[in-house]
């Protein structure tokens, strides 16, 4: 359709341009020719109204080609009746035919031919009482090779037109086959990317569920490979809705220093490389709470740390959170800096036309579909924001992304709790980079939080920098990296007595002592500001046991038609030491939540005989009878977008898409069940 918009402006702009070297001529002629002195004054006023209509785009197509043909067949007539333009009149009707033409109006090709034969007719009777003309041989033989001239040019043009418009059939026969090929092809994989959810939901949950009870090396690959092909399920569905354009936007409320943790939380296979480091910088002043599509915020940043990390092969990722305010409207700023390979500005173009990875045989040594970026640029231009990217070959790539949110909570996402004074050591060697920019990185990062903190922050890059700042005597925190630390434990388990020390580390390499502070990589704002505050002791990551839901004899009941699915629920649901109980069908769970109570009930969509939505209505009822409070939470596959409006429309309590995450899973809870809702404190879920 675009493309056939901007044909028909080229074909209008065309016109306009005959018309005004054809109105320019007249005008000149009737000057000089002594013709009717107001009529240019009207040619004038017709065609500045012509350019205005086109440059308005004013009405619809036909209406203003209609404008355009009957102002030139005027013009054409206005020239034609005058004596000196006999001879000219056929040069005129052919120009315009050729307009009529372009505009593919075989009406006007008749208007114009009778138009022709009316001023031939006219100047010639008039001419012959007036004696102005001798009609010699040669004058009639001018005047027929001008009708045998108009008439050929007449026959020629309609076929043009003619074949023309069977072209432009065909091509849009074309177009609508491709559309529909391309359609049926976007349904194929939506069906089968959810087809594809039931047994990745299987393998994920069963291998997470033996994982608990014993680490196996080859269980994990097992577990690590479905959640990777449970992400490409995703991606091929998300980018589905994107081409099809029904992407609908999902605005909730949310924690931006909680969803920055869940994510670096996923990255933790990456912080144990010793090859690549991620870097995080998390403006302190970033408004705490905020409200947008929070779930494709969190895909936006993930597929840009995946493809930042994926190629990149030594060096680090940067992440950068910031945010520029408009009262109650900001936007989120996203920067993703990587050292990996860059691309040239023609990569760059491909993909900002939307087309997959820059080189498709370097994806197949990197991984992945390569429908990372589109999706990006898919959720970014449906939110209305817009992506940049610089990069340069060999040196790395900068990829920037802006969104407006709704400001909920302007409360800074980071503050220090305390009125104390701090003077902070950031101690990290360079020479244990092998990639500078890496620790230039870090340094930024460092920077930036300091600023926005409010605290000084000195940099000691080696041990006798440090021990020369601490000589000093007014030192009260130092952050140091794993490496930094190995250096000479001795030495920093001394000064720990005297200043806090916080080590940043990926593992179990540092042994822990009642002073040293570890912490798990990466080293940024949100553990800074914590033990700032004097959160001592060993840090967990942000997903720590004590955040979870506490769901101890929440009675539940899982429907689903496929046995290994109530396996993987109960087992999961188990950990929470919640009372589970199963149906494989909607009947059977009616009847059982008839016969017995429990505080939520797990519904999944897609079932034989009764679906999932049907079933909830008649719990509902059951509940209504027997003045219970039914809480019936969807548990499906159907993740597309609108999904979770639906089943809250049709009465829903929440949503849990499949495969379970864990994440989504506990903030369900948090909402569905009233605080500290239990078995024991709410008898049979009775009100």
């Amino acid at each position: 359709m675009k493309e056939i918009n901007q044909q028909n402006t080229r074909v209008h702009n065309t016109v306009l341009a005959i018309m005004t070297v054809a109105s320019i001529g007249t005008i000149i002629e009737s000057v000089t020719q002594g013709w009717e002195y107001w009529v240019p004054i009207l040619i004038v006023a017709g065609l500045i109204s012509s350019w205005f209509l086109h440059i308005l785009q004013y009405r619809q197509r036909v209406f203003r080609e209609n404008y355009y043909l009957v102002f030139s067949m005027m013009l054409a007539f206005y020239h034609g009746v005058h004596e000196t333009s006999t001879f000219d009149i056929v040069v005129v009707s052919l120009l315009l035919m050729i307009t009529a033409t372009l505009l593919r109006r075989n009406e006007f090709l008749n208007y114009l031919l009778i138009e022709f034969f009316f001023l031939i007719i006219l100047r010639v009777s008039r001419s012959a009482m007036s004696g102005l003309i001798e009609f010699d041989s040669l004058t009639v033989s001018r005047l027929i090779l001008h009708c045998i001239t108009e008439i050929n040019a007449y026959l020629v043009l309609r076929a043009v037109i003619r074949s023309n418009r069977d072209d432009t059939g065909e091509l849009e026969r074309m177009n609508e086959e491709r559309k529909s090929e391309r359609s049926d092809m976007e349904d194929f994989l939506t069906n089968i990317s959810h087809e594809l959810r039931t047994p990745v939901n299987v393998i994920n949950g069963l291998s997470t569920l033996i994982m608990k009870k014993e680490e196996r090396d080859d269980v994990a690959s097992i577990c690590d490979a479905g959640f990777r092909m449970a992400r490409q399920i995703e991606d091929i569905q998300d980018y589905s809705e994107i081409q099809r354009g029904d992407v609908i936007l999902e605005e909730n409320k949310y924690d931006i220093a909680s969803m920055i943790n869940d994510i670096i939380a996923g990255y933790s296979f990456y912080q144990k490389d010793r090859e690549k480091d991620l870097i995080v910088d998390l403006d302190p002043n970033t408004p705490s709470v905020l409200m947008g599509d929070s779930r494709r915020i969190s895909k936006i940043l993930g597929h840009l740390l995946d493809n930042a990390f994926k190629f990149t092969h030594r060096g680090g990722v940067y992440l950068r959170l910031t945010t520029m305010d408009h009262g109650d409207v900001t936007n989120l700023v996203i920067e993703v800096t990587d050292t990996g390979v860059g691309m040239t500005a023609d990569e760059i173009e491909k993909i900002n036309n939307g087309m997959y990875q820059s080189n498709r045989t370097r994806s197949r040594s990197t991984g992945g579909i390569g429908l990372g970026l589109p999706i990006v640029y898919g959720f970014v231009r449906r939110m209305n924001g817009f992506v940049s990217i610089d990069s340069v070959k060999g040196k790395g790539t900068t990829v920037r992304v802006s969104v407006a949110q709704v400001v909920v909570d302007p409360t800074p996402c980071l503050r220090i709790d305390s009125d104390k004074f701090f003077n902070v050591i950031y101690h990290l060697d360079p020479k244990n980079y092998r990639d500078s920019r890496v620790w230039e990185l870090y340094r930024e990062m460092a920077v930036n939080t300091a600023s926005d903190l409010r605290i000084n922050m000195y940099f000691a890059p080696t041990a006798a920098d440090v021990e020369k700042m601490i000589a000093r005597g007014d030192i009260t925190n130092i952050f140091m990296g794993e490496k930094e630390y190995l250096a000479d434990p001795a030495f920093y388990d001394r000064i720990s007595k005297k200043v806090t020390v916080a080590v940043s580390t990926t593992g179990d390499n540092i042994t822990k002592n009642g002073n040293i502070i570890v912490m798990p990589r990466p080293l940024y704002g949100y553990p800074i500001v914590r033990v700032l505050n004097g959160e001592g002791g060993i840090l967990q990551p942000a997903a720590s046991a004590s955040e979870r839901p506490v769901l101890d004899n929440v009675r539940a009941l899982v429907v689903d038609d496929e046995p290994l699915n109530l396996i993987v629920a109960k087992g999961l649901f188990s950990e929470y030491n919640m009372i589970v109980d199963t149906a494989k069908s909607g009947p059977e769970a009616i009847q059982k939540y008839t016969d017995n109570d429990y505080d939520v009930v797990f519904m999944d969509h897609m079932m034989p005989k009764m679906d999932g939505v049907e079933a909830m209505k008649r719990i509902m009822d059951v509940a209504f009878q027997q003045q219970k409070t039914a809480r019936v939470v969807a548990l499906t596959a159907n993740v597309v977008s609108g999904a979770r409006e639906m089943f809250a429309r049709e009465g829903f309590a929440g949503f849990i898409g499949k495969p379970i995450n864990i994440s989504e899973f506990e903030r369900t809870m948090r909402t569905v069940l009233p605080k500290g809702a239990s078995g024991s404190d709410d008898e049979g879920g009775r009100e």
